[in-house]
């Protein structure tokens, strides 16, 4: 089992984000397979990542799976030939999901329904979510089909992160750092406007370019409109961008916008004890 965390012993809720591989049933009746699992657990406070696990799974039916892949990297019947079957993992599996909160993508209408077809197949309850996180539902709601179809290779084309493995545990890192490119333009979107009129959230300066003298290039004015720095507004600061070009870290807007982009209980529920959902 997962060990620990300080998250857990604050009260907060632990996150995990997964991802399963299944065959493709091509005739009628054919049933799916979970042939591979990977998750993720994460801070809540900030998405670091804490544990993984992965495990590829020998199906029931090993004539379900093809003997070549198209994928480089994709899961054959050698692959998958002398991997454990589902009911050696299932306890681990279990104590990784019961209990967490699930994220990934698409896992609403998949994932999560593979998973208790699994349980439900060697005759054990599946495990319970406290609350379920679809990054497709999310980003769908509030990112708007601007990068395309909402697939998770489309969006990691948008954001140029490389192709899709169509592995369970680089999908999963794959699915975070989407999350957070999304969030980055969400937060930019929601703040640009002020910083262009001067009022980046939490900042009380303005730097400016000085033309009346050549020895000081840069002077800093206090913009008599923005509110004294307190201990109360110091959290809210201007968001440094890291050697990569994107933001180092997501401060509470990003959070307030995930929260309205899809309006249910178990979203609003995940996002309540997350000082910072994205960094």
């Amino acid at each position: 089992m997962y060990a620990s965390t300080s998250s857990s012993k604050q009260g907060t809720t632990e996150i995990v984000f997964f991802d399963i591989e299944t065959n493709v049933p091509n005739k009628a009746g054919q049933r799916f397979w979970v042939l591979e699992f990977g998750a993720i657990l994460v801070c809540p406070q900030n998405l670091v990542e804490l544990e993984t696990y992965s495990t590829l799974i020998r199906p029931g039916d090993l004539s379900v799976v093809a003997l070549r892949s198209g994928r480089s990297d994709g899961i054959t019947q050698e692959t998958v030939a002398k991997a454990p079957l589902f009911e050696e993992v299932a306890d681990k599996i279990f104590s990784i999901l019961n209990g967490r909160v699930w994220a990934g993508h698409n896992i609403r209408r998949f994932d999560c329904v593979r998973i208790k077809e699994a349980f439900a197949e060697i005759g054990r309850p599946a495990p319970t979510p406290v609350g379920i996180m679809d990054s497709l539902g999310v980003l769908t709601g509030k990112f708007g089909r601007r990068a395309g179809n909402m697939k998770m290779a489309t969006l990691a084309s948008y954001f140029n992160l490389g192709q899709q493995k169509h592995r369970s545990l680089e999908d999963v890192r794959m699915n975070l750092e989407v999350l957070k490119n999304c969030a980055t333009v969400l937060f930019l979107e929601a703040n640009l406007p002020g910083v262009l009129n001067g009022n980046w959230p939490g900042s009380s300066t303005i730097t400016t370019r000085s033309r009346s003298n050549g020895k000081l290039p840069f002077r800093e004015e206090t913009s008599r409109k923005s509110a004294p720095t307190t201990a109360s507004n110091c959290s809210r600061r201007a968001v440094p961008y890291d050697s990569r070009g994107s933001l180092g870290k997501m401060t509470e807007s990003v959070q307030n916008l995930l929260c309205r982009a899809q309006r249910n209980q178990p979203l609003n529920n995940i996002l309540k004890h997350s000082h910072s959902l994205l960094r």
